[in-house]
């Protein structure tokens, strides 16, 4: 995509979400829905596909553009971009890095459409931070495998049409993991209710049960005993990602807070004008702009192949955590205001809490980092 595009891309996405989809946000939060509305207006501007290749009908973003792209979709309810996200990172990826032609020709055009919602199937109860301990097995019967097992807190279980499910095929550890597409109505597998969440309401996740679940070897994505190194691959590009919507939803934070302390008045007086609430917003601004510049030089590092782990984790650990203190700064701008349901920072502040724990936590963050200096 040349510049031009590009630029016409990111202004009529800026537009979308700020003119339609902000004043929804009460909607969402109160439905647990994103409107079919909002749904169909976003798959027909392409963002079912903005991270998938154009020759199967995506965009074809590099990294550089996606993470522009993630700063303006993040300036709205995380649930938002939840929608199309997963088809487009960690589900998606997995495909456009490890499938086959066949694989790819049947799925991409679709995920890039909106025509079909991917899902993720990794996290299990006891296998999060270090999925590489994961026990959902599939074993080879014949042409066949047969998959058992149960996965956790998959996002758009309840609405995905298709799930990039890894599971045990040999050993122990990450060496002994595949990974297969199964598609959503296959015997055996089914879906639990929506979890209840503490934010990112209109996001859903779910658990995902597999019991005697038959695909063909043909399902497979990638070789055998590949699939640790794929999904971690996935979640590589996934932080990055994320890691821009933190900046995105951080400078909407930040907007609110400074146009509530330019209203609200005590003592006669704007808060605004008070040099406590000014240092506030000081360091809310300071930690947004280091991100910021994080995010374009892990996503351009990326985009080179010089760096796709410790950027990432540097960038995912770092702007995650500074949307919570954003949140945190905001709400004690806000004062009792901030603390009131249907006060946008209340919300955000909620929905930001789950950044420091999914595509890998804090401490895993921590851990990437630390090892790839010392190793």
């Amino acid at each position: 995509m040349d510049a031009q595009d590009f630029a016409d891309v990111l202004d009529a996405v800026r537009s979308f979400v700020r003119e339609k989809v902000l004043p929804r946000e009460d909607e969402i939060e109160e439905t647990d829905q994103i409107p079919a509305e909002l749904r169909q207006a976003s798959a027909d501007m392409g963002l079912f596909g903005y991270a998938l290749p154009e020759a199967y009908g995506g965009l074809g973003l590099s990294m550089s553009e996606e993470v522009r792209l993630a700063f303006e979709l993040g300036y709205a309810s995380p649930a938002f971009r939840s929608m199309f996200g997963t088809s487009n990172g960690i589900a998606g990826q997995v495909i456009v890095k490890a499938g086959t032609g066949d694989q790819k020709a049947h799925w991409l055009p679709r995920l890039a459409s909106g025509e079909v919602i991917g899902s993720f199937a990794l996290t299990e109860a006891e296998a999060g931070s270090d999925p590489s301990t994961l026990t959902t097995t599939a074993t080879r019967d014949g042409d066949d495998y047969v998959i058992n097992g149960s996965k956790r807190f998959i996002t758009n279980a309840p609405e995905a049409d298709v799930f990039m499910v890894f599971a045990r095929t040999g050993g122990e550890g990450g060496r002994g993991i595949s990974t297969f597409i199964v598609e959503a109505g296959t015997d055996g597998l089914t879906v639990g209710p929506s979890d209840e969440k503490m934010g990112q309401r209109g996001a859903h996740t779910a658990e995902v049960f597999f019991d005697g679940v038959r695909v063909e070897a043909e399902a497979m994505v990638g070789e055998e005993g590949t699939g640790f190194r794929t999904a971690m691959a996935s979640l590589s590009h996934g932080r990055v990602h994320i890691a821009a919507v933190c900046v995105g939803v951080a400078q909407r934070i930040l907007d609110e807070t400074v146009a509530y302390a330019k209203e609200r008045r005590q003592g006669g007086q704007r808060i605004a004008d008070h040099q406590l609430i000014q240092g506030l917003i000081a360091d809310s601004q300071t930690e947004l702009y280091a991100g910021r510049a994080m995010v374009l030089q892990a996503a351009e590092a990326f985009d080179s192949g010089e760096d796709r782990r410790l950027g990432p984790s540097c960038a995912k650990y770092f702007c995650s955590e500074m949307a919570g203190r954003v949140a945190d700064r905001a709400v004690q701008v806000f004062g009792g205001m901030g603390y009131m349901r249907g006060v946008a920072v209340e919300r955000l502040y909620r929905d930001v809490r789950l950044f420091r724990i999914y595509e890998g936590t804090s401490q895993i963050q921590q851990l990437v980092i630390a090892r790839a200096l010392v190793r």
